[in-house]
C-alpha cells in the first residue's frame, strides 16, 4: 500500500511569490530590474578590478571573485523565476530541480568561503601589516580561491544525496520560487529524519566553520584596533573593514534568519520574502556597499567609463 502512495516525480510545482494575476506584471518588472542591477553592478566591480592596475591587490582580487560568485548565485534562481512569472507556468523538472539546487549551493558556499578569506586578508593587513605582502602573496591568494571553489563542490554532492533519500507524493508543491532542500524535506512523503540530520550537519560544517573563522578574525582585528593610540588611526583601520563587515552581516544575517525562521514558524510568505532578500537583494547591494564606501573602486569605475568610447 505504501508503494502506491510514493512515486518518483518528474515535475515540481513552484508556488512562487503570488498567485494574483494582477501582481504578475509589476513583480516581473521589479525583479527584472533588480536582477539587471545586480549583474551589472557586480560586473562593473570585476571589470574595474581587472583593468585597473591600482586595484591589483589581495582585497580587490577576493572582491572580484566574490562578485563573480554573486552573479552565479543570483542567476541560479532569478531567470527561472522571471520565466515562470512571464509564462505563468510554474513548473520545474526533477532533473532541473537537482541542477538548480547544485549550482545554488555551489555559489552560496563560494560566497561564504570567499567572505572568510576576505576576513583573513583584513586580519593580516591590520594585525600583521609588516608581513602583509609576504603572507598574502598572489600564489597564496589564488590558492585560497581554488580551495573555496573546490570545497564548494562537496556540499553540492551532499545536498544531492539528501534529496535522493527523499520520496515524494504525486502532488508536489514547493512553497517558494526555487528548489531548496529544507522545502523539499517539508513536502516529502517518506521518513525525513536522516535527511534532516544530514542537512543540519552540512549547514553546521559549511556555514559554521566560515562564520567561526570570521568571528575569530574580527576578534583579533578589534583587539588590534583598540591598541591604536590615536582616534584617527582607529577610524582608518576600522574603515578598511566596514564594507566587508556590512556584507558579512547582510549575507549571514538574512540566510540564518530564513532557515531558523522556517523551523520556528514555517510560514510560506515569510519564507519567500526572506529567500528573496538573500538570493536577490543581498547580491544586488554588495557592489553598492563596496563602491560607495571605497574611493579606489569609485575612481576605478570612473576611469573605466572615461576610457570607454561609448560613454564619452
Amino acid at each position: 500500500m505504501e508503494a502506491e502512495n510514493f512515486t518518483r516525480v518528474s515535475m515540481f510545482i513552484l508556488l512562487g511569490l503570488s498567485d494574483d494575476p494582477e501582481l504578475q506584471p509589476p513583480l516581473f518588472t521589479i525583479f527584472l530590474f533588480m536582477y539587471v542591477v545586480s549583474v551589472l553592478g557586480n560586473l562593473f566591480i570585476i571589470l574595474a578590478v581587472s583593468f585597473d592596475s591600482r586595484l591589483h591587490s589581495p582585497m580587490y582580487f577576493f572582491l572580484a571573485n566574490l562578485s563573480l560568485a554573486d552573479i552565479g548565485f543570483t542567476s541560479t534562481t532569478v531567470p527561472k523565476m522571471l520565466h515562470d512569472i512571464h509564462t505563468h507556468l510554474k513548473f520545474i523538472s526533477y532533473t532541473g530541480c537537482l541542477i538548480q539546487l547544485s549550482f545554488f549551493y555551489l555559489f552560496a558556499c563560494m560566497d561564504s568561503l570567499l567572505l572568510s578569506a576576505m576576513a583573513y586578508d583584513r586580519f593580516v593587513a591590520i594585525c600583521h601589516p609588516l608581513h602583509y605582502s609576504v603572507i598574502m602573496n598572489p600564489q597564496f591568494c589564488g590558492l585560497l580561491v581554488l580551495v573555496a571553489v573546490f570545497s564548494s563542490l562537496l556540499p553540492c554532492l551532499l545536498h544531492l544525496l539528501v534529496v535522493s533519500l527523499l520520496s515524494f507524493c504525486t502532488e508536489v508543491e514547493i512553497a517558494g520560487f526555487f528548489c531548496d532542500p529544507p522545502q523539499l524535506i517539508n513536502i516529502a512523503c517518506s521518513d525525513t529524519h536522516t535527511s534532516i540530520i544530514l542537512t543540519y550537519c552540512i549547514g553546521a560544517i559549511f556555514g559554521g566553520v566560515p562564520v567561526s573563522w570570521i568571528l575569530w578574525s574580527y576578534t583579533r582585528i578589534v583587539a588590534s584596533i583598540l591598541r591604536v593610540p590615536s582616534a584617527g588611526g582607529k577610524y582608518k583601520a576600522f574603515s578598511t573593514c566596514s564594507s566587508h563587515l556590512s556584507v558579512v552581516c547582510l549575507f549571514y544575517g538574512t540566510a540564518i534568519g530564513v532557515y531558523t525562521g522556517s523551523v520556528v514558524s514555517p510560514s510560506h510568505k515569510s519564507g519567500v520574502v526572506g529567500s528573496v532578500f538573500y538570493t536577490i537583494i543581498t547580491p544586488m547591494l554588495n557592489p553598492f556597499i563596496y563602491s560607495l564606501r571605497n574611493r579606489d573602486i569609485k575612481r576605478a569605475v570612473n576611469r573605466f567609463f572615461s576610457k570607454t568610447p561609448y560613454f564619452k
